[in-house]
């Protein structure tokens, strides 16, 4: 395990960079962490941010399909949004634990 620093937060992550305690997510941290992967948050990257942490609080799986049949984007505006692994990189700077379902 190591720490990093986003913020002003000495935050410990896993060996793919995924925070261990998501109660020091912040939105500013979120907002660092998000440039280490090249993407700029925009209110609808919080919103899907925000969603994704309500779900994994609530025990939820988390899925593409799921956030597509969220209400709050569609799966082509997710891809858009977190380019590449959207749900990697979505619940990586949303301060969760990878999905299951990601490799």
């Amino acid at each position: 395990m190591a720490t990093k620093t986003y913020a002003g937060v000495n935050i410990e992550v896993n060996d793919e960079g995924y925070m261990l305690d998501s109660l020091k997510w912040s939105k500013e941290v979120a907002t660092e962490i998000a440039k280490e992967e090249g993407i700029e948050l925009t209110d609808k990257h919080f919103e899907v941010l925000d969603y994704i942490r309500t779900k994994v609080a609530n025990g939820d799986t988390l899925t593409i399909r799921g956030i597509n049949k969220s209400g709050v984007v569609d799966a082509k505006t997710f891809y858009q949004l977190f380019p590449g692994a959207p749900l990697k990189k979505a619940t990586k700077i949303a301060g969760v634990a990878k999905p299951e379902s990601c490799i």
